[in-house]
């Protein structure tokens, strides 16, 4: 369900790249001088085009059995990736129930403490029993008579009794969650049915999770699954009501997806070298690059660029404002910069940006750049690089991402494409993220 926290402006996400990518320039070399006679002018045009979604992470979990409850006395298990300040939240019917459902208060079960150190044990505390507000309550048990009478309240906690005097134990008396936390930011969740032998015994349905995203301190989506004090939707009613959860499942998939800024663009022109940004199927040369890669500040990279030799012309592009170039939220443009360039016959064009909601990936021109006096669309001479400098986590879920107010754990591996799929997720075509066009 969409939230107030989703409808920000652009610019509200920007907070957390303004503090953590350094004062940018937009300076071109000393030997970019006026044009000749031979040479051409030409605008490079570098888009965000990303469709971006509010939440990382999502999935499903159910019983072993046939219907897939979770009986009393049975556990499933949730594994799933997390930055600090991200939560996860979850949705599961009381199955002895009209339509009551267990879930942590929003924003979701808290993991890492204040001092950004994973929280690890019993947080069964942090689970909560809602009313969904659709049907009146019964005395629950195995008697209770489906769908019963329909009515229309907000979503409310259901603490010690419900609207109509029915009583029961607290949520963490008859669902146990344990938290452990298994490296690298990924976390299990284990939620055991342990309402055996109470008054409230009852099986728990099929469920689903849902991770958000973080940006500049705030999360995309801090109700992705509920909302305490408001309607309720037709995807958890059905898991409130019949144990159903397949409709929230199709709606949280359409929610789930990539988020990432891109960090201000290097434009680099040059002639008779090879592209100077860098080397694939190499280390890292020291010359700046990791300092892009991983916190998408290309200040270093620049200065050394305008000292080589065959280097034309140096560019870091900044959008106005935030700085780092947005994706698309909730429909808004995404962020855009541009830059005039005189070139010659023979001159090379190669860029390089950060996704920002990585250890150390990069945007870069393929190989040997392209020809700067092309025109037109030049988005499939990019593609995406691992510096090679940090240890990768899921991007945009990872606790060492400097963007994410981490610390990048050191690695040393040559530079290379980023396969995908890759062992995290499937990212969208590089095409759909970032557009490069000379006008």
């Amino acid at each position: 369900m969409k939230t107030t926290n989703q409808c920000k402006t652009i610019a509200q996400w920007s907070t957390v790249f303004l503090l953590a990518i350094a004062m940018v320039s937009c300076k071109k070399s000393s030997d970019d001088s006026t044009p000749s006679p031979s040479s051409s002018t030409s605008t490079v045009i570098i888009e965000n085009v990303l469709e971006s979604k509010p939440l990382v992470e999502s999935g499903t979990f159910k019983g072993s059995g046939s219907p897939a409850v979770i009986m009393p006395g049975e556990s499933v298990m949730i594994t799933f990736s997390a930055a600090k300040g991200e939560a996860l939240s979850f949705a599961a019917m009381y199955g002895w129930s009209n339509d009551l459902f267990f879930a942590p208060a929003n924003p979701g079960i808290t993991l890492y403490d204040g001092s950004g150190v994973p929280i690890q044990g019993d947080v069964s505390a942090q689970i909560k029993l809602w009313d969904n507000g659709s049907r009146v309550n019964q005395a629950p048990g195995n008697s209770v008579t489906h769908p019963g009478t329909a009515e229309s309240n907000n979503i409310a906690e259901v603490s010690g009794t419900d609207a109509q005097g029915n009583t029961y134990l607290a949520a963490s008396a008859l669902l146990k969650a344990t938290l452990v936390y298994n490296s690298n930011s990924t976390f299990t969740l284990t939620l055991m049915n342990n309402s055996t032998g109470t008054a409230n015994e009852t099986p728990i349905s099929p469920g689903v999770w849902a991770v958000s995203y973080i940006a500049g301190g705030q999360l995309m989506n801090a109700a992705p699954l509920y909302a305490s004090g408001q309607m309720t939707t037709d995807g958890l009613t059905a898991i409130a009501e019949m144990g159903n959860n397949s409709i929230l499942y199709t709606y949280i998939q359409t929610q789930t997806g990539i988020f990432t800024p891109l960090s201000p663009i290097l434009v680099v022109v040059y002639n008779g070298i090879n592209n100077p940004i860098y080397s694939s199927g190499q280390n890292d040369q020291g010359k700046g690059l990791k300092y892009l890669a991983q916190r998408g500040n290309a200040d270093t990279l620049a200065t050394y660029l305008r000292q080589l030799a065959g280097v034309k012309a140096v560019y870091v592009l900044a959008a106005p404002s935030t700085k780092v170039l947005l994706p698309s939220i909730n429909g808004q443009p995404g962020g855009i910069v541009s830059q005039d360039i005189s070139v010659n016959t023979g001159d090379r064009l190669a860029i390089a940006t950060m996704y920002g909601f990585s250890n150390d990936w990069f945007f870069a021109s393929q190989g040997n750049g392209v020809d700067a006096t092309v025109k037109g669309d030049i988005s499939s001479s990019i593609s995406l690089y691992d510096d090679g400098t940090a240890i990768d986590q899921f991007p945009g879920a990872g606790i060492t991402q400097f963007n994410l107010a981490g610390t990048p754990l050191v690695e040393s591996k040559p530079i290379a494409a980023v396969p995908n799929p890759n062992p995290f997720t499937t990212l969208p075509a590089v095409s759909n993220i970032i557009r490069v066009t000379i006008n």
